[in-house]
């Protein structure tokens, strides 16, 4: 099976950062750090995670501001941040959910769970991401199309004149059949009896 997916684990536990790698390294491309400035860095970069296990109890950066800081950021704001955390630990869910984290796991690991939610929020994210683009390519048809007043033929971003048809196949899935209005047959067309319901 060919891993498509990368899993960012931020944990400044070494056998923790060993133990989810020896469990999720099967399925996903695993990349691990152990400090949350690391954790800022490798999430920004032209590699990026679809997903981030981000431990809250760290020295210097705590999980909490990690996650800010991601959400804050353009580049990494749609990664999706899973929040480790030790049962013994007070963890302020509201806290963690209100700047971003989309969940949490508590250790220690009960690794089917861990699993189970990260494939849970890397199919979540991966719809978001196909809407967007369906979003994306509904908005190219919106707007104003220059359109030429004469012959029809629509001006795209690099000022060329295009078919309408070509136009419209190019920017979306519509496929074409032609046909002939009412107007055209009786001015083209004189004589032929035309059936249009």
């Amino acid at each position: 099976m060919e891993k498509s997916h990368r899993i960012l684990i931020v944990d400044d536990d070494r056998q923790n950062i060993k133990v989810l790698t020896g469990f999720l390294s099967d399925d996903y491309k695993i990349m691990a750090v152990k400090s949350g400035e690391q954790a800022l860095s490798v999430a920004g970069g032209d590699i990026q995670p679809d997903l981030i296990l981000l431990d809250i109890m760290m020295k210097g950066l705590d999980g909490y501001e990690v996650c800010g800081r991601l959400k804050a950021d353009d580049r990494t704001k749609e990664i999706p941040v899973i929040f480790v955390t030790a049962v013994s630990e007070l963890m302020d869910a509201a806290r963690a959910f209100e700047i971003g984290a989309v969940d949490y796991i508590t250790k220690p690991f009960n690794l089917m769970t861990v699993k189970a939610r990260i494939k849970t929020h890397i199919k979540l994210n991966d719809t978001i991401k196909a809407l967007n683009q369906a979003l994306q390519k509904v908005k190219t048809l919106s707007g104003l199309l220059p359109i030429c007043s004469h012959c029809k033929k629509i001006r795209d971003d690099k000022g060329y004149w295009n078919q309408i048809e070509t136009y419209i196949r190019k920017h979306s899935d519509a496929e074409f059949t032609h046909s002939i209005c009412r107007e055209c047959a009786e001015k083209y067309y004189p004589g032929f009896k035309i059936y249009d319901d």
